[in-house]
């Protein structure tokens, strides 16, 4: 079965978005990594932000985000911060 997860892009408080939807959603969070984790030097500022985040919320469903590295040049711009990830059973 294929499935369509969303993937959101925050400037700086996905944290807290996640939270939030963990608290309407309920679950666990499958995977939560920052920046710093990374096996690389991160500069002050972008080592708390979060690289990855993944919270299921229904068996086939799930939301993903991070947030902006701007040391990579990326900038978050609202209404273009999101995209969609497809899985496939085979590829």
């Amino acid at each position: 079965m294929a499935t369509v997860n969303t993937y959101i892009t925050f400037n700086g408080f996905c944290e807290e978005a996640f939270l939030f939807y963990k608290s309407v959603f309920g679950g666990e969070f499958s995977y939560f990594g920052r920046f710093k984790d990374m096996p690389i030097t991160c500069p002050p500022g972008e080592a708390e932000k979060i690289m990855h985040v993944s919270l299921p919320i229904s068996k086939e469903t799930a939301i993903m985000g991070s947030d902006s590295f701007e040391f990579f040049g990326n900038e978050t711009i609202y209404g273009n911060n999101f995209s969609l990830s497809l899985n496939t059973e085979s590829t």
